[in-house]
């Protein structure tokens, strides 16, 4: 049985993978999609030159056969301008994810990076798709745009949810801080206690030891040593006291009758 934080981070991370899935597949499609308009463009312009009884006819129609480019002045312009612009914010929201490099979102786009929540992305993801599916595109960019809109909802309700705390949440480096800090501080305090007294200790024994050496340094063990030592009071003689086997002092007792 997991502790509920461990859900909570498996979760947000499930929901950051397929963010990133999205993200990728917004990008392929989008790739796929401008290069179908470029050749639906190509054979539109080649349509139009070899056939002048038709090219009235080609004009009256809103958007070219195959395509999503609007027929219009610089309509191709715009069109291959409007995917380039969606690949590069693509790539900017899957970097935001993966959380390189961090230090670049915190200071130029802190709405992407890890003081803010998962709702800006979540709009960003909004959209992007409905950008996309606003206009009529094949079925591989309509599939990844309605999985990049629903995902970019579902990150606005974790946004409201878990608000600036989301990324943290599920962090990686936040789980791996939170794992080394189960330890309990006491332990260390009192490893550090130990330690300091074992050291002042060691320090005081050797001090004393360096004075009695100074003291004595010189003297060695003969009788100049004995003599400097009785003169300082070093040396001091037992009390007299006689075994216990001794007899007591009977001279307070009475004497014996003749």
């Amino acid at each position: 049985m997991l502790p509920p934080r461990a859900y909570v981070f498996l979760g947000l991370n499930g929901v950051r993978v397929l963010s990133i899935i999205a993200c990728l597949l917004v990008f392929s499609s989008s790739i796929v999609t401008m290069v179908h308009d470029v050749e639906a463009v190509n054979d539109f312009v080649a349509a139009g030159k070899s056939n002048s009884t038709n090219a009235d006819s080609l004009l009256v129609c809103d958007y070219i056969a195959d395509s999503t480019v609007p027929n219009q002045p610089a309509g191709a312009f715009w069109a291959v301008l409007n995917r380039l612009l969606i690949i590069f914010q693509v790539i900017v929201l899957i970097l935001s994810e993966i959380g390189w490099p961090l230090s670049f979102f915190n200071r130029f786009f802190p709405v992407l990076g890890s003081d803010f929540g998962l709702g800006a992305l979540g709009v960003m993801q909004c959209l992007i798709g409905a950008a996309i599916l606003s206009h009529h595109v094949d079925d591989f960019a309509l599939v990844s745009a309605f999985f990049l809109f629903s995902l970019g909802c579902l990150n606005i309700l974790l946004g409201l949810i878990f608000r600036e705390h989301a990324k943290t949440k599920r962090s990686l480096t936040s789980w791996r801080e939170q794992a080394k800090g189960i330890l309990p501080p006491p332990v260390q305090r009192a490893a550090s206690s130990s330690s300091t007294l074992f050291n002042s200790s060691l320090f005081s024994e050797k001090g004393a030891g360096n004075e009695r050496k100074g003291r004595f340094d010189g003297y060695g063990f003969g009788r100049q040593a004995e003599k400097k030592a009785g003169l300082k009071d070093f040396i001091t003689r037992p009390v007299e006291t006689l075994p216990r086997y001794a007899p007591r002092n009977r001279a307070s007792s009475p004497p014996a009758s003749a």
